[in-house]
């Protein structure tokens, strides 16, 4: 086994947390704190609104696709210079976006700010990799980070339109820039190098990685739990301000509480990845999402769309969603640490196809106004995540291979 540096990174829980959450939320806030002014970038720019969805769809195909190539980079040269190098491109593309006057200018800026998030993203999760693969803390890190960002859709477009508002559309970069800048600032002299000492080449890891059968159980369970609440997101609006007559204000609030509930299991975190190991973890994550999702059918056929038939049972299925996330990126790169950076790069970016494909396609083919697509993502991705685990539990290597979690206790 490669030797680590992480014992260099000697900074607490917290204090990681606050070093590491703005790069992670960066990247997604880039894409949401944009929507309210995307109606009037057509007229701002001189272009078709054809072209103003093109950067969306780059921001997000560049970014998945961006840590394909970050990933490998971070395995050869290391963690920090990625992380920086991505925060300071993020920075003069957000910068650069806010003077952009022409359409061609506004597109390719996208496309660097996209690939400078990317970089940024793979290697906070290969240091996160690195420094917390076989502590209890790791499981609190991802639980956080998946909390965190369930209030981004949510708050961004706020800040957005509040921006635009009151100092007009360039205000919006200017704000990204800044963070960034603040970001970078803040990790240049803390941000220890993480990359194992002695860490292989990235030449043939596409291949090991792919074939190892636990990449894929928890890469498709941290899917499922992303998933779910991708296509909550899609459909939430539409089941409780359509459907059920709330306020805006109010649907706002009943949205915050999935968060909270998500936020507070994350509390909890450690104490049952320690007591139920990985596996365990992540199996009750799928259970809650099965059982979130009967509810949600059962509500769907019995009643019509209400507080009570879609908000608590979404409530159950973010907390399966806690339960895979905090074990989900350690079970599926536990085995690569000699190429962290190319794994955490694979591992995000299949959870982004998965997410965009299945649960774009369940949005399109079934009612959106209702409980369905969410109810059937639920069920098909928990049903197909749980076969995984009995698969991999049943295999020679989980023989040899103790759930390190598990071994802790004993």
């Amino acid at each position: 086994m490669p030797r680590n540096r992480s014992t260099h990174w000697n900074l607490s829980l917290s204090a990681a947390l606050l070093l590491m959450a703005p790069f992670d939320l960066l990247a997604s806030l880039a894409m949401d704190v944009y929507l309210p002014v995307v109606p009037s970038m057509p007229g701002i720019l001189g272009t078709s609104p054809s072209v103003v969805q093109l950067t969306l769809s780059l921001y997000m195909v560049v970014l998945g696709a961006g840590q394909l190539v970050f990933g490998p980079i971070s395995d050869r040269v290391g963690r920090r210079p990625v992380l920086l190098g991505g925060a300071v491109l993020f920075a003069a593309a957000s910068y650069l976006l806010a003077g952009a006057e022409s359409a061609a200018a506004f597109v390719a800026l996208r496309v660097v700010q996209a690939l400078g998030a990317a970089a940024a993203l793979v290697a906070t999760f290969a240091t996160v990799r690195d420094v917390y693969a076989e502590r209890a803390e790791g499981a609190v890190i991802y639980s956080l980070f998946g909390s965190m960002l369930a209030f981004v859709p949510a708050l961004g477009p706020v800040i957005g339109a509040l921006l635009a508002d009151h100092l007009g559309w360039r205000a919006i970069f200017v704000a990204l820039g800044a963070a960034a800048t603040a970001a970078a600032l803040n990790a240049a002299p803390r941000w220890r190098e993480t990359r194992p000492v002695n860490a292989s080449r990235p030449r043939a890891a596409f291949g090991e990685i792919l074939t190892d059968a636990s990449f894929w159980t928890y890469t498709l369970g941290f899917s499922a739990a992303m998933g779910a609440f991708f296509v909550f997101f899609s459909t939430v609006s539409r089941v409780l301000i359509d459907r059920a007559g709330f306020s805006q204000l109010t649907f706002s609030l009943l949205f915050a509480t999935v968060a909270l509930v998500m936020i507070a299991t994350t509390r909890f975190a450690k104490r049952f990845v320690a007591r139920w190991g990985r596996a365990g973890s992540l199996v009750r994550g799928m259970g809650m999402l099965l059982l979130g999702a009967a509810l949600l059918a059962v509500g769907q056929g019995i009643a019509a769309p209400s507080f009570w038939t879609f908000v608590p049972p979404m409530w159950i299925i973010a907390i399966g969603i806690v339960f895979a996330n905090s074990v989900a990126a350690n079970g599926a790169l536990q085995r690569f640490g000699h190429v962290a950076g190319t794994a955490t790069a694979l591992y995000y970016c299949i959870e982004s196809l998965v997410v965009g494909i299945v649960g774009t396609t369940l949005v399109v083919l079934l009612p959106g106004d209702t409980a369905w697509p969410l109810s059937a993502y639920c069920t098909l991705m928990a049903v197909v995540v749980l076969g995984l685990v009995r698969r991999v539990e049943r295999s020679p290597a989980a023989a040899v291979s103790p759930d390190p979690a598990r071994a802790r206790e004993t």
